[in-house]
């Protein structure tokens, strides 16, 4: 389970996400409701879609580096996880355009890793199954 190298870009893909429930992605100025600039930052916690599909790519994430004997689900589960990633991404740049004024956080660079590892250990997976079919057809 944990010698396989898919493990690790899966253990990785879940604590960065888990890390962007903390970090922030955006910081800037928003309008309040006096129509006075206060200072904030963009974290998945601001947003309860955000932090759903923040949480879900978490746990998925960990979750599936435990069906190591089912590979075929295990891809499909990893590929659907880096997808819901994207679109978590997507969400925080939806969610920018509630800033007046701001910038992407030097931390947002986190919130881009967790697709990159969820494709790495996808990459693995592949290769395990294409390993274990060709020694199928040995026997």
């Amino acid at each position: 389970m944990i010698q396989r190298i898919q493990s690790l870009w899966l253990l990785a893909a879940s604590i960065a996400a888990f890390a962007t429930l903390k970090l922030s992605f955006y910081s800037g100025n928003k309008l309040d409701a006096t129509g006075l600039k206060q200072f904030s930052s963009l974290v998945a916690t601001t947003n309860i879609f955000l932090m759903i599909l923040t949480v879900a790519v978490a746990v998925a994430s960990l979750v599936v580096v435990f069906l190591y004997r089912d590979r075929k689900r295990q891809l499909l589960i990893t590929l659907a996880t880096a997808v819901v990633s994207v679109i978590s991404i997507l969400l925080d740049f939806s969610e920018t355009k509630k800033f007046v004024e701001g910038k992407i956080d030097l931390t947002s660079v986190v919130s881009f890793v967790i697709p990159v590892l969820l494709l790495l250990a996808a990459k693995g997976i592949w290769k395990d199954e294409k390993l274990i079919k060709s020694v199928d057809r040995l026997r």
